[in-house]
């Protein structure tokens, strides 16, 4: 897979993120409508929500200030709310990036309380499988649409003490392969992304020991969230494909 790419021009174009008010759904909001996008975000808590507002202010003359939403990915009432909305601003979804997701407890499965472990799993992968499913419409009607899910490096290689999470995540690299190959018809690309370590919130409360300064930023792997919407992405055929943001660090 050839990454080098150009920015493509997002002017009219509508990008919604999940789990966008902290971390990498925030940085990759930003940098979506830096690059013209009308850009929806989700979250649980509207402060982050509100912050991400406030700091896509004046980004982009030809696109409007990020619009935040309150929503949880699990609640279908909320999401077909939501999609209302967008259809009403837009008639069509560009790219959804899944990004929601929690830590949920680390430690041996034969020691993690079963009600603990469902909370991980209806999260991480109804949480994405349904955005998803809602969202159906307004991608098809895009034309050229992306879907993008955030995973893990833990989701290709199993790792002891992190049993809740990593299967979660082994969970969206099937569900990408399989929406996939559904969707190409639609003209619907679909791709995994896996961050690597990165300094976030999240990787701070699974490694407390390890220093962030030493890790890229979330800003640092913006390129690995913009490229499946490039033109060059879509020439290589990249759906189905599991991207390592690592890669692009290199380039």
């Amino acid at each position: 897979m050839n990454l080098n790419f150009k920015n493509p021009d997002l002017r009219g174009k509508t990008v919604l993120v999940t789990g966008g008010g902290t971390g990498l759904g925030r940085a990759a909001a930003l940098a979506y409508a830096r690059l013209g996008a009308s850009v929806w975000i989700t979250g649980r808590r509207l402060a982050p929500l509100e912050e991400v507002v406030g700091a896509s202010l004046g980004l982009s003359p030809s696109s409007p200030p990020i619009r935040a939403v309150s929503v949880d990915v699990c609640d279908r009432a909320g999401l077909e709310k939501l999609a209302a909305e967008i259809r009403d601003a837009s008639g069509a979804l560009h790219c959804l990036v899944n990004n929601a997701a929690i830590l949920g407890p680390l430690g041996s499965l034969a020691t993690i309380d079963a009600d603990e472990v469902r909370a991980v799993w209806d999260i991480n992968i109804h949480g994405t499988y349904l955005p998803t499913a809602v969202m159906f419409d307004l991608l098809r009607a895009d034309g050229a649409a992306v879907v993008i899910n955030v995973s893990s490096g833990v989701g290709r290689t199993g790792r002891g003490g992190w049993g809740p999470y990593s299967g979660s995540k082994f969970a969206i690299e099937g569900l990408t392969q399989c929406w996939a190959d559904d969707l190409a018809g639609d003209g619907i690309s679909v791709v995994a992304l896996n961050p690597g370590a990165t300094a976030t919130t999240m990787r701070a409360a699974a490694k407390p020991e390890e220093d962030p300064a030493t890790l890229p930023q979330p800003e640092d792997i913006v390129p690995a969230f913009v490229f499946p919407l490039s033109a060059e992405a879509r020439t290589q055929k990249v759906s189905g494909a599991s991207i390592d943001a690592r890669d692009f660090l290199k380039l």
